[in-house]
């Protein structure tokens, strides 16, 4: 196989992967016109079929917060956020002071 005959095949598929993507979107929207059309057809709702309003939209992702304390003898960590951890309570009960766990 020659190189110009391994880049005419990775740009078909390339255009056939594109032509897959297109085929799906138009099929999605096909099917939402659809279930619209039914919806309105028959006076549904959202509720109606299981759904909330809210289920349709996607939940955002929450951020890890970084750890703002950490135990050099065991590696726990805290963000400081929450209650304080057992570990850290223990620690400042016995006379050790925050500042001397943080990161």
């Amino acid at each position: 196989m020659t190189k110009n005959a391994l880049t005419d095949l990775l740009a078909q598929k390339a255009a056939l992967e594109q032509q897959i993507i297109e085929m799906q979107r138009e099929q999605r929207a096909d099917a939402i016109a659809q279930v619209k059309s039914l919806m309105a057809e028959y006076g549904l709702t959202p509720a109606d079929i299981g759904q909330s309003p809210r289920a349709a939209a996607p939940r955002p992702v929450k951020a890890k917060v970084a750890a703002k304390y950490r135990d050099p003898a065991t590696g726990n960590t805290w963000s400081g956020r929450g209650l304080k951890p057992k570990w850290l309570s223990a620690a400042l009960a016995d006379g050790r002071q925050l500042s001397d766990f943080a990161v």
